[in-house]
């Protein structure tokens, strides 16, 4: 996908007619909408009745990818091995089941710093904004109607442009957009002054990204009112709760998903997640014992994306549930009929400007690389970072010309970057190697 048609399909999404077109095309929109409403008041055995049947579809498709040939999978999912992101990074079109220039690419490194390219089916999109849509539903939001408010990774202008506006608004003025990496306690009046105008229902955001307004909100002595928060993509805080109801009189909704699209779940209360039914066929694999608990990781099949059928997908991703559970009550989760408290290790990725700001998307910065193994951020100080990178076969100086646009989009000049090509990333005491390694307190914000 070239820069020009990025920019194109960005644009489009921004608009009235995208929303309504794209991620709202009737013909896919509202079945997939009323379905996720009848399966949430489903039995467990309508609700296996419907994903056996889908899934034997989703298969019959993945049988004819490339991947699937190799492999060998038939219509029964137990013959499908488990199936990594390496895997999927290396040879992305194995997967597919159309041209690629009959979907639309996609493209993330989660929390890993590796590039993933993905593609979608305009019906899976669609399929998605249903899901969402009826998540707004159970929180009491129409959401056709209600005014929202985005605070997350947006670029909306260069973090070097220190001045006024920091949002634009979008979908005929329904939408507002933040740029979090904009917000600091110089900045906080303009965000609060923008918010007050707008008066939102309902603010959309990454957990650490409103966190850091609550606080300055609360340092400041000053309060918003938004009915509603629905944050996702990491693990909130212990103290989200109560910062949402102390500095926006907020209630709090959230939802656990991954550019892959192959698992769902979401909170109406503090710590009780549910699968949604109907979106994909969970699995959980037991990865680790510790006391009374176990690790559990997802491992999920996408139901709706058939031009790239991801199956026994490993997310990397865990949940921790009592070692004492029975085989029936792990079906009950599995089938979001029993809540579990949450996905472990969804901690929020990003790094510290030295004017204060919590500088979020750092997960972009992979984004569109080509020829890249892995990557690593290391903030040394409040104004140095090292980008380490881990190149694959073909990696050249267009690669690295990528990246640094990537960074213009994220970090200030403020900001001393250096790249630095390397054979192996830094590893943590534990022998780990996250994405971003932060050798600065948190605390060092406020």
């Amino acid at each position: 996908m070239t820069k020009a048609m990025r920019q194109w399909a960005a644009a489009i999404k921004r608009t009235v007619l995208g929303d309504q077109a794209v991620r709202r095309m009737p013909l896919w929109y509202l079945p997939a909408l009323g379905l996720f409403r009848r399966l949430s008041d489903a039995s467990q055995e309508e609700r296996q009745r419907f994903t056996q049947a889908r899934l034997k579809r989703v298969l019959q498709a993945a049988r004819q990818t490339t991947y699937g040939r190799e492999c060998g999978g038939d219509l029964r999912l137990e013959t499908w091995p488990l199936l990594t992101k390496e895997q999927v990074r290396s040879s992305p079109q194995a997967f597919l089941t159309v041209p690629e220039w009959l979907t639309v690419p996609a493209s993330t490194s989660g929390t890993t710093g590796t590039p993933l390219k993905l593609y979608r089916s305009l019906p899976s999109i669609a399929v998605e904004q249903a899901a969402l849509d009826w998540l707004w539903q159970q929180a009491g939001l129409n959401p056709r109607r209600t005014r929202y408010a985005v605070l997350r990774g947006d670029d909306i202008k260069s973090p070097e442009d220190t001045s006024p506006p920091f949002w634009q608004d979008e979908v005929g003025g329904r939408k507002r957009v933040f740029s979090s990496n904009h917000l600091t306690r110089k900045t906080l009046p303009y965000f609060r002054e923008a918010l007050q105008q707008f008066q939102p229902q309902c603010l959309f955001a990454y957990p650490s990204c409103v966190e850091s307004l609550c606080r300055l909100l609360l340092l400041e002595g000053a309060r918003l009112s938004i009915p509603y928060c629905i944050t996702s993509s990491e693990k909130p805080s212990p103290a989200l709760a109560c910062l949402l109801r102390e500095a926006l009189g907020a209630r709090w909704v959230d939802y656990y998903g991954q550019a892959e699209r192959v698992a769902f779940a979401y909170a109406l209360q503090p710590g009780e997640y549910y699968f949604l039914p109907g979106y994909a066929f969970v699995e959980l694999i037991p990865v680790e014992e510790s006391g009374d608990e176990v690790l559990y990781e997802i491992v999920g099949t996408s139901l709706w994306n058939h031009a790239m059928p991801l199956v026994r997908y490993r997310t990397g991703d865990l949940i921790r549930l009592p070692r004492v559970l029975g085989a029936d009550e792990m079906e009950q989760i599995r089938w979001g009929l029993k809540p579990f408290s949450g996905v472990e290790g969804r901690t929020g990725d990003y790094l510290i400007s030295p004017e204060g700001g919590v500088l979020m998307g750092i997960d972009h910065l992979p984004r569109y690389v080509d020829n890249v193994v892995r990557m690593q951020v290391i903030q040394e100080s409040l104004d140095k970072v090292r980008i380490l990178v881990i190149p694959d076969q073909g990696f050249s100086e267009k690669n690295i010309l990528q990246i640094e646009h990537n960074i213009a989009l994220k970090l200030p000049p403020s900001m001393h970057v250096t790249i630095e090509i390397v054979d192996a990333l830094e590893r943590t005491a534990q022998g780990k190697t996250p994405f971003i390694i932060r050798r600065i307190q948190t605390e060092e914000v406020f």
